[in-house]
C-alpha cells in the first residue's frame, strides 16, 4: 500500500510525464512547420515514450492499491526560433524530469517504501539514457552550425528513430 505522500508524488509524476508528451508533440508540430520532418518524427517518438512512462506509473499506482488522480496539463510553448533552441529545451526538460525522478527515489527511501524504490530504478536508468541521447543530438547540431547539408543529413537520421516499448 502506498502512503498518501507517495501516492500524491506519483500522481504528480504522472502529470509531469503527460506534460512531457504534450510538450514534445508541440515540438514535433514546430519541426513540421519548419520543414524538418525527421526532427518532427523524433519528437513524436519522444512523446510516445513519455506516454509509455505515464502509463507505467499509472499501472504501478493501481497495482499498489493507490488512486490515480489526473490534474490539468499546462499549455506547452509552440515557438522556439531554431532547431538548436528546441533541442536545448529538450535537454533542459529531461534534466528537470531527472530531478523529479530523483526526488521520488528520495521520498521512497524516506518512506521506507522499498517496492517504489525498486520500481523507480528503471526510470533512473531511463533518464541517464534520455539525457545522453539528447546530448548527442545537441552535440551534432552544434557541429553542424547551421550548415544546410549537415542539417539535411541529420534530419534524415532523426527520422529513423523507432520507439519500441520495453517489455518490462
Amino acid at each position: 500500500m502506498l502512503t498518501k505522500k507517495t501516492m500524491k508524488a506519483l500522481n504528480g509524476q504522472i502529470n509531469a510525464e503527460i506534460y512531457s508528451a504534450y510538450l514534445y508533440y508541440s515540438m514535433s508540430a514546430y519541426f513540421e512547420s519548419v520543414s524538418l520532418p525527421g526532427f518532427a518524427h523524433w519528437m513524436n517518438m519522444q512523446a510516445q515514450e513519455e506516454m509509455f512512462h505515464a502509463t507505467k506509473f499509472v499501472g504501478y499506482v493501481n497495482e499498489r492499491g493507490g488512486r490515480v488522480i489526473l490534474d490539468a496539463i499546462d499549455k506547452p510553448p509552440f515557438e522556439w526560433g531554431s532547431t538548436l533552441k528546441v533541442v536545448e529545451e529538450v535537454l533542459k526538460h529531461e534534466q528537470k524530469v531527472t530531478g523529479l525522478i530523483n526526488g521520488l527515489v528520495d521520498l521512497a527511501n524516506k518512506e521506507h517504501d522499498h517496492a517504489s524504490g525498486i520500481f523507480l530504478q528503471w526510470f533512473v536508468l531511463e533518464q541517464v539514457e534520455e539525457e545522453a541521447s539528447v546530448g548527442a543530438v545537441l552535440g551534432k547540431l552544434k557541429l553542424i552550425n547551421n550548415d544546410s547539408s549537415g542539417m539535411f543529413t541529420l534530419d534524415q537520421e532523426m527520422g529513423q528513430r523507432v520507439f519500441t516499448p520495453p517489455t518490462k
